[in-house]
């Protein structure tokens, strides 16, 4: 019989019960451990990289400032440590059914074929998670969005790939993940959100939104953030907590010239809603009546982005927001016989009362001269069976009915976006991404 070493303890285990010996490791926490973990944790170390340097002693040339650490919090650190290592090992892959060739290719295909009175714009890849009946359906629709987020980030981001999930390269299944976000919450990201769920969500079967998305992305360094839409600003997802607890948001009143308010976070780098912006002038004449004219794009080198919006009202906000997302610099140069095309702009996390979906593309029509476009998002529902929607888009028939969600259909108040800018922070600006907050769009 084989034997292994606890991590946590060090006690010799058989090798067939390790994983369950661990687990009780992270159950058996003191609750009255978790207030002076949490006070602890928001000085230390906040990216895996530095944590391993911290252990390793690379770091013992750095200031108490430029660290974050002190004498008092090395014995949690090591905890923290300890349970990384443990999970980064033995988290599992989640399953999940495997569509040959890609989901968005089939989907692009489908919408090539459509109307020439439409252009649609989508994520390159994305693999669907559906909730599972004995699993976790009625729960588990936030966790599924945030594997297929996670797919998205493995395969097209390095310096995701590099981070995720210790570098493990896969996508974890839920229990795998809810442990991820008791690490982040402990290290001291989303205090408030922690402090909600009292700290403990692994093995329960508890709604998440968009700020637990965050904090667990956060976590691993990535730049994750939050836009908020709605009537109201006191009734935003956020400020309101979706899981009981305000947090801040910031308010951007719209319409306007400028979504984009300072700080580290607003939304898409586009400077227009006319649809030659990265679609070239002919191609779009070629699929849709002609509009009023074009803007220049302007160049900016340091990735600032800024957002324009100009007469929308009520969800078309949104939706104008998510064209200008997917509507990036570097969709993909058109010609005469296509109008669907790719962005390198990952999914969204889509979130509203009750249930949240993977925004993976957009489609705009242009019904007269001078009218404003028609916008139907490309939606995945983790409701929904992998399997029906792949033989839906191989037949190309009635996928629309699973993929296609017209403005009409946004019947909620508020709606809740979470996506993940390129590269990862680092020292001032992880400290930041610490306090989930979000921007808030009026519509």
């Amino acid at each position: 019989m084989a034997f292994s070493d606890c991590p946590f303890c060090h006690q010799i285990v058989p090798s067939s019960e390790l994983e369950r010996h661990a687990d009780n490791h992270f159950v058996e926490e003191e609750l009255a451990r978790d207030a002076d973990i949490a006070q602890q944790i928001a000085a230390a170390p906040t990216t895996l990289s530095s944590i391993t340097d911290w252990e390793n002693g690379k770091g013992s040339g750095c200031s108490t400032s430029a660290c974050g650490r002190t004498m008092g919090n090395e014995e949690e650190m090591h905890v923290i440590i300890e349970k990384i290592s443990c999970l980064t090992r033995l988290q599992i892959r989640a399953t999940f059914y495997k569509v040959e060739g890609g989901l968005l290719a089939l989907l692009r295909r489908c919408l090539e074929m459509e109307s020439r009175n439409s252009v649609s714009i989508l994520s390159d890849f994305v693999d669907h998670f559906q909730s599972v009946e004995a699993e976790d359906s009625g729960w588990g629709c936030g966790w599924r969005n945030i594997q297929m987020l996670s797919s998205h980030l493995l395969l097209r981001r390095l310096e995701a790939r590099e981070v995720l999930f210790g570098g493990s390269g896969f996508v974890p299944d839920i229990a795998s993940l809810q442990r991820w976000l008791e690490i982040a919450w402990q290290r001291g990201f989303d205090v408030h959100g922690a402090y909600s769920f009292n700290h403990k969500i692994c093995g329960s079967s508890k709604w998440i939104g968009t700020t637990e998305c965050a904090a667990l992305f956060r976590s691993f360094g990535l730049k994750a953030r939050i836009v908020d839409f709605g009537r109201n600003k006191n009734d935003s997802l956020l400020s309101s907590g979706y899981v009981g607890v305000k947090r801040k948001v910031d308010q951007i009143y719209g319409p306007m010239d400028r979504f984009l308010r300072g700080r580290h976070f607003g939304a898409p780098k586009v400077d227009s809603l006319t649809e030659e912006n990265s679609i070239s002038k002919d191609c779009w004449k070629n699929m849709c009546p002609p509009n009023q004219g074009s803007t220049k794009r302007s160049k900016d080198s340091n990735m600032k982005e800024k957002f324009e919006v100009k007469k929308a009202r009520g969800h078309q906000v949104l939706a104008e927001w998510v064209w200008n997302y997917f509507h990036g610099e570097d969709v993909d140069k058109c010609t005469d016989a296509r109008h669907a095309f790719v962005s390198d702009k990952m999914p969204l996390y889509f979130q509203h009362a009750g249930h949240s979906r993977t925004i993976v593309g957009i489609q705009a029509n242009q019904v007269q001269p001078g009218m404003p476009r028609h916008y139907t998002l490309l939606v995945l529902d983790p409701g929904h069976r992998t399997e029906a929607l792949e033989r839906s888009l191989r037949e190309n028939f009635g996928w629309q009915r699973f993929i296609k969600r017209g403005i009409h259909t946004l019947k909620k108040q508020q709606y809740q976006l979470c996506y993940v800018d390129l590269g990862l922070a680092h020292l001032e600006e992880i400290e930041q991404l610490k306090t989930v907050d979000s921007v808030f769009f009026e519509s």
